[in-house]
């Protein structure tokens, strides 16, 4: 898309697990691109391989054959940990926050593994939750004390605090109602628009992929299409 700059470039991958009983081959030969400034949602059935793919995308094991370029830089060549840290983000539906660490210290948390000035997280900390609509009481509770919708905003404030371009998201609205699914989906697009972040997500939800720019549909392991 004209202005957008091409972040991942996904080269004709597949993906088999190997167990003591079978193999099954997961992904099978997908190819195609994904640029910042763009979300984008891959849907499909469970057990299509979506979220497989996904955890290629967010490096946290290689492909069996084919390639993934970050930035032109192939997956397998580059420190992963440190592209976990510093270049994409991760936003799950079960939210994953620490439970003993309060709603600030939980969006300061990858921020001072990047060794930042603790003060400093700590504003900016602030500023990314009331970014996502939580208030200034949220921020000294811990996550058992927010609702389902509030938590979820707190996970994607603090996945934003790495300040990378790519957000990968997996089944983000699970757990939450109507009204709250529509605002977390509204907040990613903002992040994809106006942060000009890459935003992935995988979801089985129609009306959640419907407010997509893209839509990538999965079957059987296979990319069936691409819809603008």
């Amino acid at each position: 898309m004209e202005g957008n700059l091409e972040i991942i470039k996904v080269e004709n991958i597949s993906y088999t697990y190997r167990s003591k009983y079978q193999t099954t081959q997961a992904i099978k030969n997908i190819a195609c691109t994904f640029e910042t400034g763009v979300m984008y949602s891959i849907i499909g059935k469970s057990g299509s391989g979506k979220s497989t793919f996904l955890s290629l995308l967010a490096g946290m094991d290689l492909p069996s054959s084919g390639r993934i370029l970050i930035e032109n830089s192939d997956m397998a060549k580059i420190d992963r940990d440190k592209y976990r840290m510093h270049q994409v983000s991760i936003v799950y539906q079960a939210f994953h926050l620490f439970p003993l660490l309060t709603v600030t210290e939980n969006v300061m948390f990858p921020m001072e593994l990047q060794k930042k000035n603790r003060k400093l997280a700590r504003q900016k900390a602030e500023a990314l939750l009331l970014s996502v609509g939580l208030s200034e009481k949220a921020f000294q509770k811990y996550p058992g004390m927010l609702s389902g919708g509030e938590q979820q905003r707190c996970a994607i404030a603090r996945a934003m605090a790495s300040e990378g371009q790519i957000l990968l998201a997996d089944e983000p609205t699970g757990n939450l109602d109507t009204e709250n699914e529509k605002i977390i989906v509204a907040l990613m697009k903002r992040l994809a628009h106006e942060e000009k972040k890459a935003v992935i997500i995988v979801t089985h939800n129609e009306k959640v992929a419907c407010k997509s720019d893209v839509i990538l549909k999965m079957q059987d392991g296979r990319l069936l299409e691409v819809e603008p």
